[in-house]
């Protein structure tokens, strides 16, 4: 090397983040053996009070036992009866035509307050969300109580009726066979759709407002720009809202005890609620059980459904 050429620069040492997994060190995604004693009682609380009581029930689902005697294998003929017997298909009927009310009208009419709220500075917007989300706040139980008395034959639905010169349209809503069901799945429609708002409001305000501004240069109303642009972007929250609102239509239970108790002539009847008279009062745990796995496999369906129509790259 001549004497004035400039000396090579040395070589600079990797930083640490740069450098390789230490030897010894847990690949990324996977958990340390230093880190299961912190984990393993959330892991046996877990498996304890789910995963064992599901097995169990999968188990129980093959026998014929009435909780007491000593069980009999039955092989399949719990769920045939599931498939077979009025009563049991028609709860699964009634459980899936709940989700129109449970999931289809929330959504619906989520959407349709979120174009008229996100994105406004109207006055008392902040009161409205509190006033539509109440209903989550409640409980079913508070919930249900009320509005029976509400569908009541002197109730504040048929005087409402009445008041508006449709009084010969009244009726005691959950005792009708024929309304029943439909009046009971508008509780859910109520309960849901204010939940529904919220997320769709909260995923709308995540939307890139220039994106807004591009349609509106390009002349689109706001009905428009919030097909094109906002609803597209609440992909996500749509999902979310139709994976919650799904389940509780299809495992609800506490809000048809307290309304109708299955009644009139089961035609509230849902599978929750006979798991626990088959169980608890007649005491047939394997057709309970069995109807508890067929409930489970349809929840486990939909939520499927849900998602991947709803994920990011469909």
């Amino acid at each position: 090397m001549s004497e004035g050429a400039p000396a090579a620069p040395r070589p600079r040492p990797a930083r640490r983040s740069e450098r390789g997994p230490r030897a010894g060190s847990p690949r990324p995604g996977r958990v340390g053996t230093g880190a299961w004693p912190y984990l393993l009682p959330a892991v046996l609380v877990y498996v304890g009070f789910a995963v064992y009581p599901a097995v169990s029930t999968l188990q129980f689902s093959f026998l014929d036992w009435d909780g007491v005697a000593p069980p009999a294998w039955a092989g399949v003929d719990n769920f045939l009866r599931v498939v077979t017997e009025p009563l049991l298909g028609r709860a699964i009927l009634n459980a899936l035509l709940l989700i129109v009310f449970f999931t289809v009208l929330p959504i619906a009419l989520g959407l349709v307050m979120t174009a008229l709220i996100a994105g406004r500075a109207r006055r008392g917007a902040a009161f409205y969300r509190v006033v539509f989300f109440l209903p989550q706040v409640l409980p079913l139980v508070a919930v249900g109580t009320t509005w029976r008395w509400m569908y009541s034959e002197d109730g504040m639905v048929n005087r409402f009726l009445g008041a508006v010169g449709l009084g010969d349209h009244a009726r005691a809503w959950l005792g009708d066979e024929n309304t029943a069901l439909a009046a009971l799945g508008l509780i859910g429609t109520w309960c849901m759709s204010g939940l529904c708002m919220v997320l769709f409001i909260s995923g709308a305000q995540k939307v890139d407002a220039a994106l807004h501004e591009a349609a509106a240069i390009d002349g689109a109303g706001p009905a428009r720009r919030f097909l094109s642009v906002t609803l597209p972007g609440l992909r996500k929250e749509i999902g979310i809202a139709g994976v919650i609102t799904t389940i509780a239509a299809l495992a609800g239970f506490d809000l048809v005890f307290v309304t109708t108790d299955g009644g009139p002539a089961g035609a509230t009847n849902v599978p929750a609620l006979l798991v626990y008279r088959l169980a608890f009062n007649e005491g047939d745990i394997g057709a309970a059980s069995a109807l508890a796995v067929v409930l489970t496999v349809l929840v486990a369906v939909f939520v499927g459904a849900i998602r991947l129509l709803t994920r990011e790259d469909a």
